[in-house]
């Protein structure tokens, strides 16, 4: 309805309720914009000043219209999913989806039969996180035990964060559930942060992933932020609980040297890939999996630090598995070295969250466990005890308790 036609519908209801109490309607605009006020009913009319009064009202009715379409479209909450695609989200205060922003190519692919999330624009929040997370099931990125998936909510409320933080852990372990998935959910809630933002903005990913990023070169600051920020979270995740001792070669690269070996020990065409991080076991590893296209099975275990072939499997026609080629030497520029006690004792402070100077007590002793040098340290700090046995070559946590000081 245009403006005149709605001056002229409010001048015809005027001049049937209020024609001779113009001024006392006019001042009762001014005092009481936004409440009914009730008229009692004469015939005569004043076509001017009835006009007038019907712009004062829809000037208050196109003002409320204009703050109730603000609160609708103004941002509350900022919902990012990540997995190796990272997905964010922008709600309004009703928990409807105002942009779905695919944040890397990988996202484009899980967003494409949702019009790259336009489709999912003022859909409700719960149904929108349904779509996507089932979509990353169906295209595989949740598949394996250790695969990882976060959610992370950015609110000025604290409170409604946390509110909608609970309600999408349920919306996803749901999903999870009845697709069989097995991928963990890491949940966060973060407050607005400029340079969080600025980071996430320049490496095209999202600020709950920035803030992961963060949480990693806290344990290791030699680390790089645009290097850490192309892993995936279930490397990211693996990292933070190592230790964070280096940075490892990533997927691509594990899955560039397991092709090579395949090329060599097979002439077939490979029909099928996948790439599984472990980089809190001991030794931290990539494990690579491929199909011929003759229906042949190949299994690489591939040193996450160093690029070296540890194991590789070949499983023939009737089950058996044998050895499919000799371990490779490491990559260049991969070389094992010996990280030294500073950096073994680094190691272990940054995990337990120690600061040197608060830790006692401290014992570091190099030792050979069953063909691989370690570094055992023990330390103490306020009322706990700690013992780490860390990877001489890589930095990884192999082992760590923590107890309370008898």
């Amino acid at each position: 309805m245009t403006n005149e036609k709605m001056e002229q519908r409010l001048a015809a209801a005027l001049e049937k309720t209020a024609p001779d109490d113009v001024n006392g309607v006019l001042s009762r605009c001014e005092e009481r914009k936004g409440t009914v006020i009730p008229m009692t009913t004469k015939k005569t009319a004043n076509r001017k000043w009835t006009s007038l009064i019907a712009a004062c009202l829809a000037v208050m009715l196109l003002g409320g219209g204009g703050v109730f379409y603000q609160r609708a479209n103004a941002v509350a909450s900022v919902v990012s999913l990540d997995v190796n695609p990272s997905i964010e989200l922008k709600v309004n205060r009703s928990e409807k989806v105002l942009s779905c922003t695919p944040l890397n190519e990988d996202a484009k692919a899980i967003l494409a039969d949702m019009s790259n999330g336009a489709d999912l624009k003022g859909a409700k929040l719960d149904v929108a996180v349904n779509a996507i997370v089932g979509s990353l099931v169906r295209n595989g990125y949740l598949d394996s035990i250790s695969s990882a998936i976060m959610i992370s909510v950015e609110d000025k409320n604290t409170a409604r964060a946390e509110k909608l933080q609970r309600e999408l852990t349920s919306t996803v372990d749901g999903v999870l559930q009845t697709s069989e998935a097995k991928a963990a959910v890491l949940t966060q809630t973060l407050t607005q942060d400029a340079g969080r933002e600025q980071q996430a903005r320049e490496n095209n990913i999202s600020t709950g992933k920035a803030a992961l990023v963060n949480h990693v070169l806290a344990l290791n600051s030699a680390l790089k932020f645009d290097e850490l920020a192309k892993l995936s979270v279930e490397e990211l995740k693996d990292l933070a609980e190592a230790g964070a001792p280096a940075m490892p070669i990533g997927t691509d690269k594990a899955m560039d040297l397991a092709a090579a070996a395949f090329g060599k020990a097979s002439a077939a065409k490979m029909a099928y890939s996948a790439v599984d991080p472990e980089l809190d076991e001991s030794p931290a590893h990539y494990e690579v999996e491929i199909t011929s296209q003759s229906g042949e099975e190949f299994e690489y275990k591939i040193d996450a630090y160093t690029g070296t072939i540890l194991e590789s499997k070949r499983e023939v026609e009737d089950g058996a598995e044998t050895p499919a080629e000799q371990p490779t030497k490491p990559v260049p520029s991969q070389t094992v070295q010996d990280i030294g006690y500073a950096k073994a004792k680094s190691i272990a402070l940054n995990h337990a969250g120690v600061s040197e100077s608060k830790a006692y007590d401290m014992d570091i002793e190099l030792d050979d466990e069953d063909g691989i040098l370690v570094y055992e340290v023990e330390f103490k700090s306020g009322n706990m005890e700690y013992d780490y046995e860390i990877n001489a070559a890589t930095g990884a946590i192999l082992k760590h308790e923590s107890e309370l000081d008898d």
